[in-house]
């Protein structure tokens, strides 16, 4: 039996409950996200982590979010090192990418709010004083 068959039957032998815990801790989800994301206790996450690691003999979350993403996208085991550092520096930049977008995307949000909040204290100060004058920023 070839390393991909093996690998295709460990996917199999996950129930779908267990697909999707692999799934949320393989994007990084803590068992405390994932037990409220799926409106289960923390206590059953660890008992589902705990079987999902001895059905894909992995050890770590490292080892359990590259199983996934492999399984997922239909990228062998047995690839070689060249071809596996290729491919891990290309999910690396997407999710560099689409972490930098959402980081840009939530400064732009905080600074927009920062504006309107220190425009709007400027007009309160403004009125305390005898002179009514409106000051924007």
């Amino acid at each position: 039996m070839g390393q991909e068959e093996t690998t295709i039957k460990k996917i199999n032998q996950l129930t779908p409950r267990e697909r999707e815990v692999t799934e949320l801790i393989a994007w990084g989800s803590s068992k405390k996200e994932v037990a409220d994301h799926l409106f289960i206790s923390e206590r059953t996450v660890e008992n589902h982590s705990r079987n999902i690691y001895e059905k894909t003999g992995c050890q770590k979350a490292n080892e359990l979010s590259a199983w996934w993403f492999c399984n997922k996208f239909g990228i062998s085991f047995s690839l070689a090192p060249s071809i596996c550092r290729l491919c891990a520096m290309c999910l690396l930049s997407l999710f560099v990418s689409t972490n930098v977008l959402v980081y840009n995307t939530d400064t732009q949000a905080r600074r927009v709010r920062c504006s309107r909040t220190q425009t709007s204290r400027t007009a309160r100060r403004s009125r305390r004083g005898k002179e009514l004058t409106l000051i924007f920023n």
